[in-house]
């Protein structure tokens, strides 16, 4: 290689790298805001537990920063690896070296389990084509990836959302990122972004994001914890607090407290309808700071 190509060799993969590590830093950012996000009905925010005994705030924080390196090297696996399938397993065994990672940074503790699967993919189309940050673009080059088969992955993982997905014939977590994260795209962005141009403080367009999620998606978290008696409530109950007029309204928030109430009376904790309002932060910084036409800042 003579000097000019080594040289431009070395510019694109510091520039590949510098990327990656700038989306790896909106994933963790993405994170952080979604658990510091409060109230939150049954799930850890910054008031306290939510239905869970054995997470909190800053532990959820902890596993974040955590996965910064996991999210990094999906990043770069995704602007530097064309091919289908080695780019499959490459992420595949960064995600699996990421949950290893988080239970050693949580002391065995699940924290972010699913949101490994949903932002590791994404993060990794995201720098498939950096030129095209489009939320639905980005979701779609994710699908294709989620629809690649790895072959080292375990057949069955036993995990919980896993035994809610095949208990009640929902598609869970995997259905979600097959199916190109309808829910993401279809659901959470567009109330987030009508909030907005409603003039809705940005923590209660949050809010009213999650709860359009917590509506209308087939949660294996809840499934998991209450069966499907505890999803009908947090379906309806999601409804009820935007039927009111959604979180920044009096009656909308006292609604959202009552249905904080029964969430931890039933102990559920809408964790999927979580990961993916992170997911759908984490797209909505993304589309803000496209890159150039060239794919570079």
């Amino acid at each position: 290689m003579d000097a000019v190509l080594f040289t431009e060799h070395r510019a694109t993969h510091l520039w590949h790298a510098g990327h990656a590590a700038r989306l790896a830093e909106l994933v963790v950012t993405a994170l952080i805001d979604e658990v510091t996000l409060s109230p939150k009905p049954g799930l850890v925010d910054v008031r306290g537990r939510g239905a869970h005994r054995d997470l909190d705030w800053a532990l959820m924080c902890r596993s974040a920063h955590a996965l910064r390196p996991a999210f990094q090297a999906m990043a770069e696996a995704g602007a530097t690896l064309a091919e289908a399938v080695t780019l499959r397993e490459r992420i595949g065994r960064l995600g699996r070296d990421g949950e290893a990672a988080m239970l050693a940074a949580t002391g065995g503790v699940n924290t972010h389990r699913g949101a490994i699967w949903a932002l590791g993919l994404l993060v990794t189309a995201a720098t498939q084509a950096p030129a095209d940050c489009a939320p639905q673009q980005v979701a779609l080059r994710a699908a294709v990836l989620a629809n690649t088969p790895d072959r080292h992955a375990p057949r069955r993982t036993g995990h919980k959302g896993e035994r809610a997905r095949l208990d009640y014939g929902v598609g869970g977590a995997r259905g979600q990122a097959e199916a190109g994260f309808p829910h993401v795209v279809e659901v959470a962005l567009p109330a987030l972004w009508q909030a907005r141009a409603a003039g809705v403080a940005e923590d209660a367009a949050r809010l009213d994001a999650l709860l359009a999620l917590m509506s209308l998606l087939d949660d294996t978290c809840v499934l998991a914890r209450g069966g499907p008696a505890a999803l009908d409530a947090v379906q309806a109950g999601a409804a009820r607090v935007l039927d009111a007029g959604g979180s920044a309204t009096p009656a909308g928030r006292r609604a959202l407290m009552r249905l904080d109430a029964e969430f931890l009376a039933l102990n559920v904790s809408p964790g999927g309808s979580a990961d993916l309002l992170a997911a759908a932060l984490f797209l909505d910084r993304l589309n803000n700071a496209a890159p150039a036409p060239d794919g570079r800042p």
